[in-house]
């Protein structure tokens, strides 16, 4: 009986072998290439998380300051100190009273003016700091971007000022003049090399005529358009809704203030 069953089972065995080449070929059987194995990944996608679904990438967000507010502040703070440091060294008791109360007062609000501003932007929301508070907006209440004479954004219906992206009229002009002469370039058959000029300091600031075509855009403008460019497509995304929310930055405006008190009291009993 044991010598009859050995042939049953050998057949049974080369049946199912027959048909592996058949079961081989589906998708969910082990072994088999899917799309998100063989295929290369985008950009945008990372590779297939423990659960087989593909996670967005993360990119870090993008910061938006103004250079001259950095260097501006860092100037001003350390002509603050070097005169404080001065008047605290060689003074008398009062006036090293008015020095220290006067560096509590003045240097919070250096920074809150001019190191503190800055724009966050990243894939879910945009986190605005402003010198006395920081707003953080999801995208998805981002009613719109305005760049006229100060450059706002309006969330939840109450627009917020962009400290750190301050409009040159200036250089809104100069941009305005490049396009102008782009454009008639192109239209009299110039090429970008016989319009050249050199521009900025000392002819450093570049050549119009020597990038592509097209508008050219000061550079506060071209970040409201990466801004809106943001919103637009992200504003949809479930991530990127929520509530504005404000922060106080009592840091800043708690030293301020007990500096201006102090120098008051002082100059009162005085």
């Amino acid at each position: 009986m044991t010598n009859e069953s050995r042939p049953e089972s050998d057949g049974g065995s080369r049946t199912q072998e027959e048909k592996s080449p058949h079961a081989a070929g589906d998708g969910t059987q082990p072994g088999a290439t899917t799309e998100s194995e063989g295929a290369p990944q985008s950009g945008g996608e990372s590779a297939a998380g423990p659960a087989g679904q593909a996670e967005p990438q993360v990119y870090a967000d993008r910061c938006y300051r103004s250079p001259g507010a950095l260097a501006g502040g860092v100037l001003l703070l350390l002509l603050a100190l070097w005169l404080g440091a001065d008047v605290l060294v060689n003074g008398d008791g009062r006036t090293r009273l008015i020095a220290a109360f006067g560096l509590l007062f003045a240097v919070p609000l250096v920074v809150a003016f001019t190191l503190r501003p800055a724009v966050y932007a990243g894939q879910q929301r945009m986190r605005v700091r402003n010198p006395f508070r920081t707003i953080t907006v999801p995208w998805g209440t981002v009613e719109g971007l305005r760049a006229g004479y100060s450059n706002e954004v309006v969330a939840g219906g109450t627009k917020y000022q962009l400290w750190s992206i301050p409009v040159s009229l200036r250089a809104r002009k100069r941009a305005a003049r490049q396009t102008e002469r782009a454009e008639r370039a192109a239209a009299s058959g110039e090429t970008a090399n016989a319009l050249a000029r050199p521009t900025g300091l000392f002819g450093l600031g570049g050549v119009p005529g020597a990038d592509d075509g097209g508008e050219k855009r000061a550079p506060s403008d071209k970040a409201i358009d990466d801004l809106r460019a943001l919103a637009a497509d992200n504003g949809e995304k479930p991530a990127a809704q929520g509530e504005v929310t404000v922060r106080w930055a009592y840091e800043i405006a708690a030293p301020a203030l007990v500096g201006a008190i102090a120098l008051a009291v002082l100059f009162a009993a005085g």
